[in-house]
């Protein structure tokens, strides 16, 4: 492992410019630390779905799981090069996916984002994952990033949704979209 922080501020970015993983400087609006940083959120916003009182078991094991392979995945993007994520962690989400998946009902109208405290946040969760996810693509369009990332990010918010559904099933219920018809003018 790197040097750890023993002073928090360093006065080096002070620039605009940050330090990545290996050593090279880059601007701190880079595609690259957009990606990291954006994950780094999703990672904070997973901490919020974890802070939820009465969480069950296996969503709390899931989701530390995950909090993990994001702090991997930003280590990751951290520097240029370098992979952490792999089959075996898409593999993982997929399997964790189907399991909750399982005893839901399919759906048959979009939901709203809520359906109580844990429920909420985890849909907040998804969506700053799918804001992950774009970043990341954007880093791909201009740098090699390992299509693996992409793939977990795409898997991940889609068990955040699902894991979000059982939760608003335990607590105030899903509350599906009313589609509002446009008055007759």
């Amino acid at each position: 492992m790197g040097n750890r922080l023993s002073k928090i501020y360093t006065r080096t970015g002070d620039d605009g410019s940050t330090g990545l993983g290996d050593g090279t400087r880059v601007a701190k609006e880079s595609a690259r630390v957009e990606a990291y940083g954006t994950v780094d959120e999703t990672n904070s916003a997973v901490g919020m779905v974890l802070g939820a009182p009465e969480l069950p078991p296996e969503i709390a094991r899931c989701l530390t799981e995950i909090q993990h392979d994001l702090f991997d995945l930003g280590g990751e993007l951290c520097i240029p090069g370098h992979v952490m994520i792999n089959a075996a962690h898409i593999a993982r989400l997929e399997k964790e996916l189907d399991g909750f998946n399982e005893g839901l009902p399919p759906l048959k109208e979009f939901i709203l984002p809520g359906g109580g405290q844990a429920a909420a946040a985890c849909h907040l969760a998804r969506a700053v994952c799918r804001r992950a996810e774009r970043r990341l693509w954007s880093l791909a369009r201009v740098e090699v990033v390992s299509p693996e990332a992409l793939k977990y990010l795409n898997r991940l918010s889609d068990l955040l949704f699902v894991i979000a559904r059982l939760l608003a099933r335990g607590a105030a219920g899903e509350v599906v979209w009313r589609r509002t018809k446009a008055p007759n003018a």
